[in-house]
């Protein structure tokens, strides 16, 4: 069921039967899922903030962020009215245009690509039926932007962040791609609502977890990779390049940098549990708790609790997924250059093409099991 075309359409029948035309209905439609993309996105942001710093400080045994709101909870929104009232520099000799230019391409696919993520059966901005080719397509803009913040600088360390960024990228691309085109083989689709659709019906033993074992392992060390987390922080290594590509940024521009690593992360997150761990599905399937709770499935207040439940759940995977990656920032050290180039080239790349082959091979020998 597309939910995100069916509200589309009620919204500017609504808008014609007060009298508008159809071109003014939709130029009103047009800006609403983005302005709530860029809200959820920046929620999404602000509570991830506050998570990585009191999951970290347990992780050190300290408390972390306690005074500032309740718990620490108005930290985030601290830090962002701190770089945004900080002042904005544009070295002297740095190249203005691309300087201020390279933020925004870095930003503005992650904001895009949320407009194929399924929080619930009835709830994606767009139901692309090439969704998944899309957000791949679209995060291979951001190392354009990396490379040009790190070039225009005119900073050596900054340079050197902008090249690390851009290898680094292109390197984890490749697996990423093809973990995602063996999801896409078995799914039959590349659309994400197709896909979670796929995985229903046997509850947890239908995720594709457990047909992609080295498919899932592949994409999450891939796309911590995209998000630059440790231990693949190489490209803005403090010890190394002081803060790399991001060396001489300060203010707004810096907080742009801020924004679009943490908002990746909760993408990445979302994605994960899109693709392999069932989106909006229940760990136990809903006919069977339905029949425990002798209610017919098609009862509307059933309807509206499984459909709440469902983003809860989606939410709760991808929660869980950035509790791990920021567990492994505390647990995991960083690998140099040459070792991180090593597993994306030497590594993963083969793996994920013998993974690929393998799913094709038992799609076709299985076809039952494997989505044939």
């Amino acid at each position: 069921m597309n939910s995100g075309i069916d509200l589309q359409g009620t919204f500017i029948e609504s808008l014609m039967d007060l009298g508008l035309p159809l071109g003014a209905a939709k130029a009103i439609w047009m800006p609403l899922p983005m302005l709530l993309m860029i809200i959820g996105a920046t929620v999404g942001v602000l509570v991830t903030v506050w998570l990585e710093r009191k999951i970290s400080a347990a992780a050190q045994q300290r408390i972390g962020p306690e005074f500032i709101g309740p718990l620490g909870v108005l930290a985030p929104v601290a830090d962002g009215l701190k770089l945004i009232f900080k002042e904005d520099v544009i070295p002297a000799k740095s190249d203005p245009w691309l300087f201020t230019l390279g933020p925004v391409i870095v930003v503005i696919p992650v904001f895009l690509s949320y407009l194929i993520v399924p929080f619930g059966q009835n709830l994606i901005v767009s139901n692309v039926g090439m969704g998944v080719f899309l957000w791949i397509a679209l995060s291979s803009v951001t190392p354009i932007g990396l490379l040009m913040s790190g070039y225009a600088s005119n900073n050596k360390y900054s340079l050197l962040g902008g090249l690390r960024a851009a290898a680094q990228s292109i390197s984890y691309e490749i697996p990423l791609a093809l973990a995602v085109l063996a999801i896409a083989m078995m799914s039959n689709s590349l659309s994400t609502v197709d896909i979670v659709d796929q995985q229903s019906g046997y509850g947890i033993l239908g995720w594709n977890i457990w047909r992609q074992p080295i498919g899932f392992l592949i994409f999450w060390i891939a796309a911590l990779a995209e998000c630059e987390r440790l231990p693949f922080d190489l490209p803005e290594a403090e010890e190394e390049l002081v803060a790399g590509y991001q060396t001489e940024y300060s203010g707004m521009k810096f907080a742009l940098f801020y924004l679009g690593s943490y908002i990746n992360l909760v993408l990445s997150a979302l994605l994960v549990a899109i693709l392999y761990l069932g989106g909006w599905e229940f760990p136990i399937p809903l006919d069977a708790i339905a029949g425990w709770l002798n209610v017919s499935p098609t009862n509307p207040v059933f309807q509206v609790v499984t459909a709440s439940l469902g983003i809860t759940m989606t939410l709760l995977k991808a929660y869980f997924l950035v509790f791990t990656a920021i567990l492994l920032r505390w647990t995991v050290p960083r690998v140099r250059i040459d070792q991180l180039l090593d597993l994306g080239w030497k590594f993963l790349l083969p793996i994920s093409l013998v993974n690929l082959l393998l799913t094709a091979a038992l799609k076709i020998s299985f076809p039952a099991f494997f989505g044939g």
